[in-house]
């Protein structure tokens, strides 16, 4: 038995070498360096270590042991003794790991310089990113980092790029950049790398320190640099531009275009997802043109794009009404063997369609399923791509054709109409005039199943107010009700603003009552129909009574709101509610605007008032709102009512030379009849003549005060060239033409000429 001893022990060392390297694989598993594995482990079993020499694991044990005590109590000089006999020296930084405590690892490491110089030199650097490690964990370790930072540099210990990557993170994390960038710059330049440069650059543009990420990018990509950009640079670079909101506050679209270039250069591609969401930011904030540049430069370093990158950059372009590249686009699709698929081919029909190039879109419907051909792609359409060509047929005002296109649907797999397909059609015909028609379909889409919804009921109920049809739309409107289609907002607007149209204001208000009754929640739509119904009807009290109900409902009159009151209130000639009403305007913040001052100078022209007109006048100027041609037209049309054709011609005369605001053919037409009312008719021509020179197209109205005027004087030449002026700008005469100039030329014996003017034919010329 005694014999079996030694075999025993054997297999009980083997079993602990077998077990500490088991521990060993784990604890590397689990540590960011191998070589500062926590436990005494020993390089050699103990079998192996000469007698009179104890293991490493041993003196390292013993070293710690002895460092863990009070720095008062360490015995330097049995220090120094363990230090030096402790091989390798990479066990002494396992030490400094395990001591936790930067004050210690510090005074250690001073204790290991000064024992062997040489020693220190072979782990000074390991030993430095060791006791970083300890400091990143500590409180206060930003100041923990740089008091550790400022001693490895005063003992002239180069950082290693681990340490540099931890600092440059650390630092960059609570925003102290300029350290993180002096961490960099402590590297010695020939070991940077890649590495340490794209953590550098991750905290440059997370920092938003753009013009030092620049710079550090532009280096990276220099032909000769020792640290060429790599996926993760791409990464880092990709994300940074689709987090900010470029161009214009921190780059521009032509730097975003270099950035891409460059990165491509060495083969570093954003993947589907990436290059997508950027083209779509650089749309959104209108620069397509930057967006073509970045997909076709990467197209042309063989960059491998996708349709979903492609389909984003059409609808830009769509957005711009860029027919042309589209087209071209979809060509350089195809010939680069880049699928384009129902999504692009449903963008590009979609923007036709809002250009009204509806032939076209259903030439690119045709294409989309065509097998074999050079111009096919074998596409099978959807859904959404016919509804898409049935709206923009409607929308043409081609519903019959619509309605071919959704028999085609009924025959297509997978694309059976929906209530978007007839509620596009219903429109079309609504609009058309052809309720029957909307009616019929409606009927038609119940029976196949395909249930109508509000937007179907709102099209037919405003189809059917707008053509006169107003019981019409109620009683289907109720019927509707029955079937849960209860209606919204849109529904009642559209029903109050048609009885108020007809002076039904005792129903448009019990629509009112019912619609707040069904819950239905008005808006400022609703409210603004029944006030201007109201105000029309000259029933102000009621109106600003539903002002009063807009208030209480938690909305907020605006502009608009005030200025349809205000001008019922001026038409009723109620100034001083109007006066109250300003005041409230300005308590609630609102400003008047110009269609508020234009009603004011309008309401006080008419009335006479001219000096109140003026001095609302220069009141809006001096508010900042310029006058416009409405403003002068009213107190031009003042001062002609009230005979003051002098002032009114003052006027008119600083519209061209200090507003810089063009007269209109309103304002000649007012200004030629009250020369003409004068017997001024010398002057009506003169105007005449001006505004034909500055483009100011006659009216009938200018025409027919002219021949009233040139009657007077029996002016035959100038009416007749007056009469060819109308047929060369194809204005019609009505009957106001027609009964002066029949009863003028009658009794001059000129109807050989008026018979000619009614045929289009020159008459000034002598017969």
């Amino acid at each position: 038995m005694s014999n079996l001893k030694p075999v025993k022990m054997l297999l009980r060392r083997n079993n602990f070498t077998r077990t500490n390297s088991t521990t060993r694989t784990l604890l590397r598993r689990f540590s960011s360096d191998s070589s500062l594995v926590d436990s005494p482990l020993p390089s050699q079993s103990p079998e192996e270590e000469p007698k009179s020499k104890k293991p490493n694991w041993v003196v390292a044990n013993e070293l710690l042991s002895q460092l863990q005590t009070n720095e008062e109590d360490w015995n330097h000089q049995q220090l120094q003794r363990l230090v030096s006999s402790i091989k390798p020296s990479s066990r002494l930084v396992q030490v400094i790991r395990r001591l936790g405590n930067i004050a210690k690892a510090l005074k250690f490491l001073e204790l290991v310089q000064k024992t062997d110089p040489s020693l220190s030199n072979s782990i000074s650097s390991q030993a430095y990113h060791t006791i970083f490690n300890i400091a990143s964990c500590e409180s206060n370790s930003l100041d923990k980092l740089s008091e550790v930072l400022s001693k490895s540099k005063a003992q002239n210990v180069s950082l290693s790029v681990d340490s540099a990557c931890l600092l440059i993170r650390r630092f960059g994390r609570f925003g102290r950049i300029h350290e993180s960038i002096r961490a960099f710059n402590d590297v010695a330049a020939g070991i940077k790398d890649t590495h340490l440069c794209n953590t550098l650059l991750d905290v440059l543009l997370r920092g938003d320190r753009i013009k030092d990420a620049r710079e550090l990018f532009d280096e990276m990509c220099e032909s000769n640099s020792n640290f060429p950009p790599n996926d993760s640079t791409g990464s880092i670079v990709f994300s940074a531009l689709l987090k900010r909101d470029f161009p214009g506050r921190v780059l521009s679209g032509g730097e975003v275009i270099e950035l891409v270039s460059k990165l491509g250069e060495h083969h570093v591609f954003p993947n589907s997802m990436q290059l997508t969401k950027l083209i779509t930011k650089l749309c959104r904030n209108g620069y397509t043109n930057q967006a073509w540049e970045v997909l076709h430069g990467l197209m042309r370093v063989n960059c491998p794009v996708e349709a979903a990158s492609c389909n984003t950059l059409l609808a830009g372009l769509g957005r711009d009404l860029d027919l042309k590249r589209m087209n071209l686009l979809l060509a350089e699709m195809k010939e680069m063997e880049i699928k384009p698929n129902v999504v692009t081919f449903g963008i590009l029909i979609h923007h036709l369609c809002k250009m009204h190039r509806v032939d076209e879109a259903l030439q690119v419907l045709e294409r989309m399923t065509v097998v074999g051909d050079k111009e096919g792609f074998s596409v099978e359409p959807d859904l959404i791509t016919f509804n898409t060509i049935v709206f923009g047929l409607c929308k043409m005002g081609r519903q019959e054709e619509g309605l071919a296109m959704l028999e085609r649907m009924k025959s297509q797999p997978g694309c059976a109409p929906n209530t978007v397909t007839y509620n596009s059609l219903i429109d079309g015909f609504s609009k058309a005039g052809e309720l029957d028609k909307s009616i019929e379909l409606f009927c038609k889409m119940k029976e196949e199943g395909v249930s109508p919804n509000e937007i179907t009921l709102n099209i037919l109920v405003d189809g059917m107010c707008k053509h006169g049809r107003i019981s019409s739309a109620l009683e289907f409107f109720n019927a509707m009700k029955k079937e849960g289609l209860k209606g919204n907002a849109i529904t009642y607007t559209a029903f109050i603003s048609a009885f108020c149209n007809v002076n039904n204001i005792n129903k448009a208000l019990e629509l009112f009552n019912e619609m707040i009754g069904s819950r239905c929640a008005p808006d400022a739509k609703v409210y603004y129909a029944l006030i201007s119904g109201l105000c029309q009807a000259r029933r102000m009290d009621d109106a600003c009574s539903v002002a009063e109900k807009i208030k209480n409902a938690g909305f907020r009159l605006d502009a608009v709101g005030y200025n349809i009151l205000i001008n019922g209130l001026c038409k009723s000639m109620k100034l001083d509610k109007v006066n109250e009403l300003l005041k409230e305007m300005e308590g609630a913040g609102v400003q008047p605007d110009e269609v508020t001052y234009n009603t004011l100078i309008s309401t006080f022209s008419k009335s006479g008032h001219l000096s109140g007109a003026h001095q609302v006048m220069k009141h809006m100027t001096s508010n900042g709102i310029v006058p416009t041609v409405v403003t002068y037209g009213a107190l031009i049309h003042g001062h002609c009512t009230a005979g003051d054709l002098d002032e009114a011609m003052k006027i008119f005369r600083e519209m061209g030379t200090n507003s810089k605001v063009l007269p209109n053919t309103v304002i000649y037409n007012i200004l030629i009849q009250s020369h003409c009312e004068k017997d001024n008719v010398e002057s009506a021509i003169s105007l005449m003549d001006e505004m034909q020179e500055k483009g100011v197209i006659p009216s009938i109205i200018t025409y027919n005060t002219m021949f009233n005027g040139l009657r007077e004087r029996n002016w035959l030449d100038k009416a007749f060239q007056l009469m060819d002026d109308m047929t060369k700008q194809a204005c019609n005469p009505d009957y106001i033409t027609m009964e002066v100039l029949t009863e003028w030329l009658s009794a001059v014996g000129e109807t050989e000429r008026l018979r000619r003017f009614l045929q289009g034919e020159e008459v000034a010329c002598s017969l």
